[in-house]
C-alpha cells in the first residue's frame, strides 16, 4: 500500500478504506490539532490472530463471557482510529477529526491526555510475535497519508506515552525498518 493510494478526506475519513464507525469517540478539544501518531498492538485473545474480537471490542459487541481473559474487559470502552490486520488489511473506526479512546492516561513532551492530539494506529500483534511484512507496508502508506494531511511532529509507541503501564507495540516492532521506509523516496 502506498501513500498515493491513501487520501484523508476533510472529515478525517480515509477514502477507499473499509470503515466500521465505532461509538467510542468524542470531539477533540477546541483548537487541538493532530500532531502525534501512536503505534499500538493488540490481539484478542492474547497472542491469537484469528477472528474478529478486536473489532468487536472497538464496536462494544465483544461477548465478555466467551473467553476467560475477556472478563477484565467488561464495560471497557476503547477504540483506535485504525486497525491493521496481520494480512495488511486496514480498517478505520474513528475519523481523524475526532478523538478516539486509545491512549488512556498518557503524556508526551509535557502534554497529558494524548488522545486529544493524536491518531491511534493498532497493529494486530503482541509483545511475543514479530509483525507481518504486509503490516509494515500498510503502516508506511497510512503514515505517509497522515503526514500529508496533518502536522505530525512525533511518532511513538504506546509504551512511550504510558511508561510502566503499557508495553506496546512491544519488542518485536521494528522501529528501524519503519523509520527507514518513511525516509525512502516519497517518505
Amino acid at each position: 500500500m502506498s501513500a498515493g493510494i491513501l487520501h484523508v478526506g476533510a472529515a478525517g475519513w480515509l477514502r477507499d478504506v473499509h470503515r466500521m464507525p465505532s461509538p467510542n469517540h468524542d470531539e477533540r478539544p477546541d483548537g487541538c490539532g493532530v500532531d502525534l501518531l501512536v503505534i499500538h498492538s493488540i490481539s484478542l485473545p492474547p497472542d491469537e490472530f484469528t477472528g474478529d474480537d478486536v473489532i468487536r471490542l472497538f464496536m462494544n459487541t465483544l461477548d465478555c463471557a466467551s473467553h476467560p481473559y475477556y472478563r477484565r474487559l467488561h464495560g471497557l470502552k476503547v477504540s483506535a482510529h485504525f486497525f491493521i490486520r496481520r494480512d495488511g488489511s486496514l480498517i478505520q473506526f474513528v475519523p481523524c477529526a475526532k478523538r478516539a479512546w486509545h491512549a488512556g492516561a498518557s503524556c508526551w513532551r509535557g502534554r497529558s491526555g494524548c488522545n486529544d492530539f493524536s491518531v491511534g494506529i493498532e497493529l494486530e500483534g503482541s509483545d511475543s510475535v514479530p509483525f507481518a511484512d504486509g503490516q509494515y507496508g500498510t503502516l508506511d502508506g497510512l503514515t505517509r497519508a497522515l503526514q500529508q494531511a496533518y502536522a505530525i511532529r512525533d511518532i511513538v509507541g504506546h509504551a512511550d506515552i504510558a511508561p510502566g503501564r503499557k508495553t506496546d507495540p512491544g519488542p518485536h516492532f521494528d522501529w528501524m525498518r519503519y523509520r527507514a521506509a518513511l525516509r525512502a523516496p516519497g517518505g
